[in-house]
């Protein structure tokens, strides 16, 4: 059974639907804006996405693929994306997509001193995709997991012709990050309870988290989530 995890108002850029179709890579347009005095005039309404530090465990692996997640356990996670121009809305085709985001237990791929351990060598939950011709993109991973002092975030960057023009992090609603830690591994088995939300996190805060929360579903124990990020070229 299909379950709502959010309210329209977290990211009214996308609906119900079309955060599914793009989940699913359906090739449906995803639309964007709000239902305004102007956009029933026919015009269209974009937001430039906002700026966020890229934080300090960002390397190219090199690899362009939608599934990144090595096989880390975690709850499946399947990430719709979309770049359009945030002035009018127009789809960019061929944009480059990279994410990046920590393993269920808090760490990220290829760096020393993880919680874990080392990862020095690995590439795990790291990978690149290119947009299609309505600007869309998607990747399979897993939810990820938290670490001390920071609500559960996914880091993005976008490129156009070779050059970053975005750089940013994209959140998830607490009340589904809280039943996702306590329902299911390996969130659950983790010592110690996650000791910051959203609101409490300074990134959040500071560097406009509320605008990139993502529309969130779950259908049939894999969560499907959206956003549009709205990019400015040079």
């Amino acid at each position: 059974m299909r379950k709502r995890m959010d309210k329209d108002r977290d990211n009214p850029a996308i609906t119900r639907r079309q955060a599914l179709a793009g989940a699913a890579g359906l090739g449906a347009g995803v639309a964007v804006g709000t239902t305004t005095r102007a956009e029933q005039s026919g015009a269209k309404l974009c937001v430039l996405t906002p700026e966020a530090e890229e934080g300090p465990f960002y390397f190219d692996p090199e690899l362009v693929r939608a599934d990144i997640t090595e096989g880390k356990q975690g709850a499946p996670l399947k990430l719709a994306l979309q770049v359009v121009e945030a002035k009018d809305c127009a789809a960019i085709k061929d944009a480059r997509v990279d994410i990046w985001h920590a393993d269920g237990l808090g760490a990220y791929s290829g760096f020393a001193r993880q919680a874990t351990g080392s990862t020095k060598g690995q590439t795990f939950l790291r990978g690149t995709q290119f947009t299609n011709g309505d600007g869309q993109t998607s990747f399979a991973t897993i939810y990820p997991g938290w670490y001390p002092g920071r609500t559960p975030h996914i880091h993005f960057k976008v490129f156009l012709d070779g050059g970053k023009v975005l750089t940013g992090q994209l959140y998830f609603p607490d009340p589904v990050t809280d039943r996702v830690y306590a329902e299911l591994l390996p969130y659950r088995e983790r010592k110690g309870e996650r000791d910051t939300l959203n609101s409490s996190d300074g990134i959040f805060r500071d560097e406009g988290g509320a605008q990139t929360v993502v529309n969130l579903t779950e259908e049939d124990g894999t969560y499907l989530a959206a956003l549009v990020l709205g990019v400015e070229r040079g």
